[in-house]
């Protein structure tokens, strides 16, 4: 699964240059921008609640009053850790809703720039074919339904995890590493699904290729921190780089 991993992360580089060589600009930074706009709006809104919520249930909970009967600085320290893991996890969940929101919204372009890119690599003109566009936006739309179903059933699990002193501090990486890989499965499957797989196949497929699919989603996941610039890139090199990946891989 390295192996795998290191060659999804490479796909990014080779992804910059494809880009640059075919000036598919256009294709990247328009969705880019409103991918943007929307993360700035969504993390400020994911952030607020996931205080409101946490301070809320302390306050039912009567955490505070108990520890400062305790008087001890290593309850508190605990407890201070805990909330910021339970924090990090609400947020990390909010931010898998949002994504799985832009993928569907975005799947016609994705879709397209997926297949676009695999058409240039062999050589081959892409006719536009609606009735195909919109077999891709379902098959798309579905998928991100299916993923987000699944990843909320981990998500709430993780989360009843993060509530566990030591333990739960490991919660955010967990669900880190959960979100690269259904981000990751959903840029994996535009090819897949040009090549006449079924969405069980699909699934098979990318199951065997489990680091192709962390190894996007973390990449994804890491330019976020390049504030405005990461942002706008990072969706559509990652359907670039996702179509890369998986070219050589038998399909059939």
């Amino acid at each position: 699964m390295l192996k795998e991993i290191v060659i999804a992360i490479q796909s990014y580089i080779k992804a910059h240059q494809f880009i640059s060589k075919h000036r598919l600009w256009k294709w990247i930074i328009i969705p880019g921008l409103l991918y943007a706009i929307l993360f700035c709006i969504g993390m400020y809104f994911f952030w607020t609640s996931a205080e409101g919520a946490v301070s809320w249930l302390s306050e039912v909970v009567g955490i505070e009053k108990w520890l400062h009967r305790q008087q001890s600085a290593a309850l508190s320290f605990l407890f201070l850790m805990g909330g910021i893991m339970v924090r990090l996890t609400l947020v990390f969940f909010y931010f898998s809703l949002f994504k799985y929101l832009f993928l569907i919204i975005g799947s016609p372009l994705f879709a397209y720039l997926s297949e676009k890119t695999e058409s240039i690599i062999e050589g081959k003109d892409l006719p536009f074919s609606f009735p195909q566009l919109v077999k891709d936006m379902a098959r798309g739309i579905k998928l991100a339904f299916r993923n987000c179903l699944w990843q909320t059933v981990y998500a709430v699990s993780i989360l009843l995890l993060s509530f566990i002193p030591l333990v739960g501090w490991i919660t955010p990486v967990i669900s880190t590493f959960v979100e690269c890989y259904y981000y990751g499965f959903s840029m994996l499957d535009y090819s897949c699904e040009r090549h006449q797989l079924s969405p069980a196949e699909s699934i098979a497929f990318i199951g065997k290729r489990r680091g192709l699919a962390m190894g996007n989603g973390l990449v994804f996941y890491l330019m976020h921190f390049i504030p405005i610039a990461g942002w706008i890139l990072a969706p559509s090199y990652a359907v670039v780089a996702a179509t890369i990946s998986i070219y050589h891989q038998n399909l059939e």
